[in-house]
């Protein structure tokens, strides 16, 4: 299942590549792009798992950027 969630409040495109590498390490995520330009994130992952793998997402997000957030 392909996605895509707006970014509120990210600071920085380093901040950007961070998340996605992290997000992209998480089990069940074929892939993911955040653009710290248009402040999105594109993510593909398990249709079956997808809510327990958004869990993780903003997890690791919260652990790069405290502030940042997915509007879901």
């Amino acid at each position: 299942m392909k996605k895509t969630f707006r970014m509120r409040d990210l600071d920085c495109a380093n901040c950007a590549a961070k998340m996605e590498r992290a997000i992209n390490k998480i089990d069940g995520v074929n892939q993911a792009t955040i653009s710290f330009m248009t402040q999105k994130l594109i993510i593909d992952a398990d249709e079956a798992r997808f809510e327990e793998i958004m869990e993780q997402v903003v997890k690791a997000c919260k652990k790069v950027e405290s502030g940042c957030e997915i509007v879901r």
